[in-house]
């Protein structure tokens, strides 16, 4: 598809970040320019409406969750052009109210991650929002506290997709990324 291609080609790559031997792929590129910008919203839209939505019983998404941080930068908008309800995810101890609790591993440990516990209704449809899956710890933490909650993960977006590290294999439901990266 010719907006892959044109939204691959608007990424930065930075070597050797944050440590010797990973290459960044930089979002923000994306966001800076308000075509560009709009043609990834317009591509997850496109890709939710014609295929995701049509394939669930509901025929509709009742929740859009993004991850902390970069998820923050998409879901909303996804959320609002759907007429779905936005639910944020957050490092522990960043929300007010009641919360539920998912860790997850990282690279250098243990984290984890926070969300309101009336943030999703039982029942919900809920797709799951960030800029980029690697191992697919923190998404399948996100997935786990919608599933605490009762709700159900119908997919998990992403901009980027690091296929080397098989993160998709750890999640509960389908993985739809526009950019899939081999290194």
């Amino acid at each position: 598809m010719a907006d892959v291609e044109y939204l691959r080609s608007k990424l930065t790559a930075h070597p050797d970040f944050p440590q010797k031997g990973i290459v960044f792929l930089d979002i923000f590129p994306l966001l800076r320019d308000p075509i560009t910008f709009e043609t990834l919203i317009t591509h997850f839209l496109h890709h939710l409406t014609s295929l995701t939505i049509p394939s669930i019983p509901s025929k509709k998404i009742d929740v859009v969750v993004g991850l902390d941080a970069r998820g923050f930068l998409l879901g909303p908008i996804i959320a609002l052009r759907l007429g779905a309800a936005f639910v944020p995810v957050r490092k522990k101890g960043k929300l007010p109210g009641t919360c539920e609790t998912a860790s997850y591993e990282k690279e250098y440990g243990v984290d984890s991650f926070e969300m309101q516990s009336d943030a999703v209704k039982p029942g919900q449809s809920v797709i799951i929002i960030d800029d980029l899956i690697a191992t697919g710890g923190s998404a399948k933490a996100a997935g786990e506290l919608v599933a605490k909650l009762g709700g159900k993960t119908i997919e998990y977006l992403f901009i980027i997709e690091l296929m080397f590290l098989k993160g998709g294999s750890k999640l509960d439901a389908p993985v739809y990324s526009i950019i899939q990266s081999d290194d």
